[in-house]
């Protein structure tokens, strides 16, 4: 049943997305298809964390934690393009999706000092706050 339920979400997931980047005019065939390559991997670690339950004793104890984990992002993602798309969201959802978004995020995360982040995430702030500064292209499209 978790996983039939977390093959609906992926589902609602993958169309509610697919509709807010079109509303957007950010809809892109190579994001789009990265994104169904994520959904295959998931349900590929869903399988694994299976077979690791079998070997154990087909308790259900991986595979079941790893459902869940996948079930709460996938609600959280599609509270997100529900968003997007101009769904009214209550307040609590919607800092809901925030704060996941924030702590799954380390460049946005508040908590981290600077000298505290690995080089990687330095180096991407040095060129995003860089080309923020830089003066905009003018070439046409």
């Amino acid at each position: 049943m978790l996983i039939a339920l977390l093959l609906v979400l992926v589902t609602i997931d993958w169309a509610t997305g697919w509709a807010a980047a079109w509303l957007r005019g950010e809809l892109r065939s190579r994001t789009g298809f990265l994104g169904i390559l994520r959904k295959v991997a998931m349900f590929t670690v869903v399988a694994i964390a299976h077979l690791i339950d079998t070997v154990l004793g087909d308790l259900h104890i991986f595979r079941d934690a790893v459902v869940f984990f996948y079930l709460a992002n996938e609600l959280l993602s599609v509270i997100e393009n529900m968003g997007k798309i101009g769904v009214p969201m209550p307040d609590f959802l919607r800092n809901a999706v925030q704060i996941f978004q924030s702590k799954s995020n380390p460049t946005e995360n508040v908590q981290l000092i600077s000298k505290e982040q690995p080089e990687l995430i330095k180096s991407e702030k040095e060129r995003e706050e860089s080309s923020e500064s830089a003066p905009p292209d003018n070439r046409s499209a």
